[in-house]
């Protein structure tokens, strides 16, 4: 079966890579939740942990928008992708 491009699963992962891959939002995600980087990389594939990275980032919109940007999606697809992996 092929990857879809905005499947959420994938989508939150990219996400949860880019919001790791710049500093100053790994900071502020670690501080936030208090969870240490290696319950980060084992939780990798965790719907709940991905959709909890997608709510960091719509939590602030800055960083939402720069991650979409990074992405190349909409920042709508993040929420909608987080909304599924919520279910």
């Amino acid at each position: 079966m092929p990857e879809k491009p905005n499947d959420p699963h994938i989508l939150g992962l990219r996400a949860l890579a880019a919001t790791l891959g710049d500093q100053r939002r790994a900071d502020r995600l670690l501080a936030t939740t208090g969870l240490s980087a290696a319950a980060l990389r084992a939780g990798a594939t965790d719907p709940a942990m991905l959709a909890a990275t997608l709510a960091f980032l719509e939590a602030h919109e800055p960083d939402l928008l720069e991650v979409a940007a990074e992405l190349e999606v909409a920042p709508e697809e993040l929420v909608r992708s987080r909304a599924f992996l919520e279910r």
